[in-house]
Order: structure tokens, then C-alpha cells, then sequence
């Protein structure tokens, strides 16, 4: 293999986010989303995603995102429908299910489900989510890839698979 000069941009590892205040930002984000914190201090709070995090920090100046935003995949896109309804978050009008933050930061939900990022199944594991699944066009679109579960990879088992004999 061709070894590039450049590196390869692989993953995110977090995200942060400008707010007021942190303590605020932690209640007003505990409304929406079950949640554990992987640390905090005066001016920082970080949520834990497994093997990511989003650094809530305090001192947002800015004006509200427009454009500008994140995708945050959920289990389950229709109970965070239903909490962004219970806090009184009206979503952004359009295709897609956006909020703003009390800050201005705008966040675009998205279904774990439907899409082609995957969490490694000890992630999952360790999250307590390993019932979680790919719908049928997501699954094509990481086989197309050459990513799908066990594809590629002979040294695992696909869960779907029957045991083999002994």
C-alpha cells in the first residue's frame, strides 16, 4: 500500500461547545439525554459519548448557529422527539430534527440506526447498548464500503451467524 504524506483525518474525538454557564448547560442537556459526565470544573463539563465526548465550556459571545452544527447520534431519535417536546425545545422548521441550544449552538439528531457511523461493538458493550442496530439502507451503504459487520474481517463471527458445529 501507497503510504500518503499527508495523514488521514479518522474520527472525531470530540466536540466542544460554547455556553453561558455550565451548570445550565448541564441541566438544560440532563432534560434532554441520559447521560454520565466524565469530569467537570468551574468552566468545563465533559459528556461522556463512550469512546467520545462533547467539552461543554463556558463563554459564549457569538451569535446563534445558522448553518454551522453537529450531527448527535441517539438511540432513539423519536424519544429525543419526545424530550426536545417535554423542555419546550420547539425544533428547527426543516428535513431534519434540529434544535438550538439556550446559547445559539445548533444540533442536528440523528438516528444511530440510519446511518453508516458505527460504535465498535466493545463500545457498545460497555455503553449498554448492544441491541442497538442498522436498518437496511445503512447496512448497504457500509457493505458498499467493504465495512459491514464481519466483512472483510475472518477472524470474527457476524452475531447474526449460525454457530458452527463442533
Amino acid at each position: 500500500m501507497v503510504q500518503s504524506a499527508k495523514p488521514r483525518a479518522i474520527g472525531v474525538n470530540h466536540i466542544a461547545l460554547e455556553v453561558g454557564d455550565v451548570e445550565e448547560a448541564l441541566a438544560f442537556y440532563g432534560r434532554l439525554f441520559a447521560f454520565e459526565l466524565r469530569g467537570k470544573s468551574d468552566t468545563m463539563a465533559f459528556i461522556d459519548l463512550g469512546d467520545q465526548f462533547i467539552a461543554l465550556q463556558k463563554g459564549r459571545k457569538q451569535p446563534a448557529d445558522e448553518g454551522r452544527h453537529f450531527g448527535l447520534v441517539v438511540d432513539d431519535k423519536e424519544a429525543m422527539r419526545a424530550a426536545l417536546q417535554a423542555a419546550g425545545v420547539t425544533p428547527i422548521e426543516g428535513p431534519f430534527l434540529d434544535f438550538r441550544d439556550p446559547w445559539g449552538n445548533r444540533i442536528e439528531i440523528v438516528g444511530y440506526d440510519n446511518i453508516q457511523f458505527s460504535k465498535a461493538p466493545n463500545v457498545l458493550r460497555g455503553m449498554g447498548l448492544t441491541h442497538l442496530t442498522k436498518n437496511e439502507n445503512a447496512q448497504k451503504e457500509l457493505a458498499e464500503k467493504g465495512m459491514a459487520v464481519g466483512q472483510g474481517d475472518s477472524s470474527r463471527v457476524p452475531e447474526s451467524a449460525d454457530p458452527v458445529p463442533e
